[in-house]
């Protein structure tokens, strides 16, 4: 098993996923349902957090609730954990290992909240710490760079979120994606060649709005494991107000830029950083406008819903960081300085 070949997994366990677990998702629904749910509280951390990011996005815009993402050193060294009324409490973890996280949920269900654990390990401490657990049923990911954990847990959240709306059209949309998933990764050779014009980047700007401000964020990260690249991301709203003066000839510029409400936002951002501030630009999207802004284009089908977006345009994302760490000679599967299961408090 390595890093590419769980890359090219996904398609699959996203149809398993579905499979498997589309009963569980509808019971834990209908229990927030009866609840006086108001609001999501929701810890993380990591590729987890980008999650998070997704639901927080995702979760207000399809179903009406407000999310807010913990802090849980609150919960751990400060012990002052803030009043969780009417919440649910969500832990996202991998490993379902984290302390703090756990200590999140461990006080959620102290104050009487409906808790749920969305974790690849249904055993793990965060599991036994929750009223349900939702478990992302990704296998065994041996590379230390999350990829079909992070695509596992963000089709878990759509998979609520279809439940909680009650919207056969969503869950129709769900089927597709693993169909989606497997046209993309028709372009890994494209990317493979097009990485090597990238070798020598130290530093580089992610851009995405809305739901992709999750996608992003975990592209960046990427980078920043792997390609061991200075990435920073930003919304492209917050990206004018004061960063956007760091762009001169030539800099690159990564965004994620799909059809739907925040695209024109998003294609006169590409605009004015490729003609009047002359950027590279890396461009994922299913728009040929954006895409011919782009150096290097990479496209997502047409008929991709912007809500189910991240799914689709992360894979390019990961093969984008695995092509370039290869291209700068780097571990694809033991990047420096990190482990596979990192335990905070």
């Amino acid at each position: 098993m390595s890093l590419y070949s769980e890359i090219v997994e996904q398609p699959g366990r996203i149809s398993s996923l579905l499979v498997s677990q589309k009963k569980t998702v509808e019971k834990i629904a209908a229990e927030i349902q009866k609840r006086d749910v108001q609001y999501v509280f929701l810890a993380a951390r990591g590729t987890s957090d980008n999650a998070g990011r997704y639901a927080n996005y995702l979760l207000g815009a399809m179903n009406g609730l407000p999310l807010a993402l913990a802090t849980p050193s609150l919960f751990t060294y400060y012990k002052q954990p803030p009043k969780l009324k009417n919440a649910l409490v969500i832990g996202i973890s991998q490993s379902g290992q984290s302390p703090d996280i756990v200590s999140v949920l461990e006080e959620g269900k102290k104050q009487n909240c409906l808790t749920l654990a969305i974790t690849n390990e249904s055993k793990s401490p965060l599991s036994q710490s929750a009223d349900f657990v939702l478990n992302i049923h990704a296998g065994s990911e041996k590379a230390v760079a999350a990829t079909k954990t992070y695509t596992t847990e963000l089709m878990s959240i759509a998979m609520l979120s279809a439940a909680l709306s009650g919207n056969k059209k969503h869950w129709e949309d769900l089927h597709k994606v693993a169909g989606w998933m497997d046209e993309v990764l028709k372009q890994n050779e494209f990317i493979a060649q097009n990485a090597q014009r990238y070798r020598y980047m130290d530093q580089t700007i992610v851009l995405g709005r809305g739901f992709n401000y999750a996608t992003a964020f975990e592209w960046a990260l990427k980078l920043k494991e792997l390609t061991y690249v200075k990435a920073e991301p930003y919304s492209s709203a917050d990206f004018q107000h004061g960063p956007i003066a760091m762009i001169d000839d030539g800099f690159p510029i990564l965004a994620i830029a799909p059809k739907g409400k925040v695209f024109d936002s998003m294609f006169q951002m590409l605009k004015r950083l490729r003609n009047d501030l002359s950027a590279e630009l890396v461009v994922i999207s299913n728009d040929k406008k954006a895409l011919t802004l782009a150096q290097m284009p990479l496209s997502i089908p047409a008929d991709v819903p912007e809500w189910l977006s991240p799914l689709v345009s992360i894979l390019l994302a990961q093969l984008f960081a695995y092509h370039l760490t290869v291209a700068k000679g780097y571990n694809t599967e033991h990047p420096r300085s990190i482990r596979k299961v990192t335990e905070t408090k």
